[in-house]
């Protein structure tokens, strides 16, 4: 995949996958929202997550680059690092 996404791209489809996949409201997708106490995803909502992710860049998401995660703002950091931008 070699087309540029903006952060706002990339936000707007997280809070695509957020809402369908984990029922979370779309207006609780902010940048500063942490993944786990504000949007009360599980790590096994996590491990899903980077799955949807994996399958949208096309790239695998290794486990050290998923660790440091914790707010919706990581969640585009790291898409952007997988979509090699």
């Amino acid at each position: 995949m070699n087309m540029q996404y903006t952060d706002e791209q990339i936000y707007a489809t997280l809070q695509g996958i957020l809402h369908e996949a984990f029922e979370v409201e779309v207006a609780a997708v902010v940048p500063e929202a942490k993944l786990f106490e504000d949007l009360d995803l599980d790590s096994i909502d996590a491990v899903d997550l980077a799955i949807k992710l994996q399958d949208l860049t096309g790239q695998r998401v290794k486990p050290e680059q998923f660790k440091s995660v914790r707010t919706v703002a990581d969640v585009v950091r790291t898409v952007r690092e997988l979509l090699g931008q």
